[in-house]
């Protein structure tokens, strides 16, 4: 059975002004470091056998840090890279509400692109590694992509706000994906 814990990047600083990160290369804040400090304290190395990680700033630091703890084989594939959301990146919701109240952002990925592009990456890694525990360090909208296809839109994007540094699972058993948890925070305690 291949299982896929995914982790969501520490905070930033446009995390805690609430602004629209997508394709903004923006780097972790020191809560953020904080939070993936503790994400190392808390897992385990020989609960997992290979770490993944997107290739933007705030994923693949935090990767590090969680990676010099657990010294697992590491890899970054940029289909787990947060969607662009082009004109609409660097907005709060408030200014966003105000100038695209339609989410109609100009020159964002759209969505069918950005959700077949996560999902191939979620594909590619159930065959590069069957039957693994693998680790999966990448952003809130992916995490999100990943859990409202599984779910089968139960949970995830639209209805699930995930917390920076928070913890979830998935499982492949019997030709399908399955929802384990998400958006587990305990180990963050006094950052939330």
């Amino acid at each position: 059975m291949t299982t896929i814990c995914l982790i969501r990047h520490g905070e930033t600083d446009w995390n805690l002004k609430g602004k629209l990160q997508g394709s903004t290369d923006i780097p972790l804040n020191e809560t953020g470091i904080r939070q993936a400090e503790k994400s190392a304290a808390y897992l385990n190395a020989e609960d997992y056998d290979v770490m993944v990680a997107s290739p933007m700033k705030r994923a693949k630091r935090t990767a590090e840090i969680i990676n010099a703890s657990l010294q697992l084989p590491y890899e970054e594939m940029s289909n787990f890279a947060e969607c662009s959301f082009g004109d609409a990146e660097g907005l709060t919701m408030e200014e966003r509400t105000t100038q695209y109240p339609d989410k109609a952002y100009p020159n964002r990925e759209e969505p069918e692109d950005f959700i077949k592009r996560v999902m191939s990456g979620v594909d590619d890694v159930l065959k590069k590694y069957p039957d693994k525990r693998v680790l999966i360090v990448a952003h809130g909208a992916v995490i999100n992509a990943i859990l409202a296809t599984v779910s089968g839109g139960e949970i995830g994007a639209g209805k699930t706000r995930l917390m920076n540094a928070c913890i979830n699972n998935i499982h492949y058993k019997q030709e399908k994906w399955e929802v384990l948890n998400y958006n587990q925070v305990e180990h963050l305690s006094e950052d939330l």
